[in-house]
């Protein structure tokens, strides 16, 4: 079930959106990369980095927005409306 519990601004949504693209780039690369690779220790540094940022983000706006939410569930976004559901 999915209820909308807020919005964003503009801003704040291309923000997670290139974090978004940029933590799912980062993972379909290291599909195909190896540790034998010298980039693989600079992708895995990358991605960590990446994935802090994305739930930095979800941390700040939560606290910023006083969203609602529920032990098992999980906020998502919807780019094209900046409106933030909780699913459950």
């Amino acid at each position: 079930m999915s209820k909308i519990v807020g919005k964003v601004s503009e801003v704040e949504r291309d923000e997670i959106q290139r974090l978004f693209e940029r933590k799912n780039g980062l993972i379909e690369l290291a599909k195909v990369i190896t540790p034998d690779y010298d980039l693989y220790e600079k992708l895995v540094a990358d991605l960590g980095r990446t994935s802090s940022l994305f739930q930095k983000w979800w941390d700040d706006m939560s606290i910023k927005y006083n969203w609602e939410s529920s032990n098992n569930g999980k906020w998502s976004i919807n780019f094209e409306t900046c409106e933030i559901t909780l699913d459950d």
